[in-house]
């Protein structure tokens, strides 16, 4: 029956033309192939791991028929060794439906340490590539991974992980942000989380608001006052200024923000090289709309660094602190000096003065943004 199709009508019971080309249950035969060829293949390839014939109970055909929820911890850590080690059996595993159980363990607090093996083997089974991953969030991933999130505990940095995992599939980042829960989740994790949650959530954030729409709802929840009340690490700051820099309902709450251009002027003093180029970008996005902040950042002394990084050799940073410059110029008073920077008065154009002793800055702008040469020369 299964070879030949089952040529007759569900509906009417009445039986198909011979020349029809219509299989109803060929999906269902195909599938049936592929199982097999499927469970032989992982099947042996355990064998030649362990070199010794495969036990019952970590037989794929025995382990997917004997799973149920609620599953025992000698099961679970079963699955989680062979997703880990065996990159078959996470193909066999996504096919066979049991991570449906998996994700039920995910969002029982009440065992802990079943929850963290059934999270632990679904981030090792979303590594198996993007259909996975979206497969995975077919069958519901968001509602059992949030409620792990929100519930705390040790393990909602995990769940933030695989979360994050998920996330790297565009079309998984619309479908996230559209959860009526994952984004609050993770932003009421980054406040009240510990150092390695905060760091999970910011990771999974980032990721997620890469999509551009799902930005203005991370900052509806919180998102960009969560680093700043948290005091996180300059690397995460950057991070979140950059991203939320980009979106105006972002740009209008790091104004409301209490030391937002302390830190970064934080940053550009003692941090990264990457940290700097981000800040600047950030500063000089945020103060074009804002003369409050502008005077501020001058009295954090970013117009000063401003005449440091100008002539670092470094091309991006060079042209982001020439465009934060010229921008606190504009909104925030002063004027240019003979070099090209700032001069609000006489004793700053004495300063640049000596600057330019120095070296020498050649400015060319372009229509779509600033080309920055810089151009070396002995003092005579």
């Amino acid at each position: 029956m299964v070879d030949s199709g089952h040529r007759t009508c569900p509906v009417t019971k009445l039986p198909l033309s011979p020349c029809s080309p219509l299989i109803p249950n060929y999906a269902l035969r195909s599938l049936i192939d592929s199982f097999t060829p499927s469970v032989t293949a992982a099947t042996s390839t355990v064998r030649k791991t362990n070199k010794t014939s495969l036990p019952p109970s970590e037989d794929p055909r025995f382990l997917f028929s004997s799973l149920s929820y609620p599953a025992s911890a000698a099961a679970l850590s079963t699955l989680h060794r062979l997703v880990k080690d065996e990159p078959a059996f996470r193909r066999l595993l996504a096919d066979s439906g049991a991570a449906s159980i998996l994700l039920r363990h995910a969002s029982s607090t009440d065992s802990p340490d079943l929850q963290d093996i059934s999270l632990r083997t679904l981030l090792y089974l979303s590594l198996d590539g993007d259909d996975v991953r979206v497969g995975l969030v077919a069958d519901g991933a968001l509602d059992y991974l949030s409620c792990a999130i929100t519930s705390g505990g040790p393990n909602a940095a995990l769940a933030a992980t695989t979360l994050t995992s998920l996330a790297v599939v565009e079309v998984n980042k619309c479908t996230i942000g559209a959860h009526p829960s994952a984004i609050t989740a993770l932003c009421a994790l980054l406040m009240s989380g510990k150092e390695r949650e905060c760091r999970e959530a910011t990771t999974a954030l980032f990721e997620i608001c890469k999509f551009p729409g799902n930005r203005r709802r991370a900052v509806r929840a919180g998102a960009v006052h969560a680093p700043y009340s948290q005091a996180m690490a300059p690397r995460g700051l950057y991070r979140f200024s950059v991203c939320f820099a980009k979106c105006k309902e972002g740009r209008d709450t790091m104004v409301s923000v209490d030391g937002f251009v302390r830190v970064l002027a934080g940053i550009l003093r003692e941090g990264t090289t990457r940290g700097m180029e981000h800040a600047l970008l950030v500063l000089n996005l945020v103060c074009s709309e804002n003369v409050n902040l502008c005077w501020e950042a001058k009295k954090e002394g970013v117009r000063e660094i401003c005449f440091v990084l100008v002539e670092k050799d470094h091309e991006k940073i060079a042209r982001n602190a020439l465009a934060l410059a010229r921008t606190l110029e504009k909104r925030g008073g002063g004027s240019f000096g003979p070099n090209g920077l700032i001069a609000k008065d006489a004793a700053d154009a004495d300063d640049l003065n000596a600057m330019a002793d120095f070296g020498k800055l050649e400015v060319a702008f372009n229509d779509e943004y600033y080309k920055l040469k810089l151009f070396y020369c002995s003092t005579n």
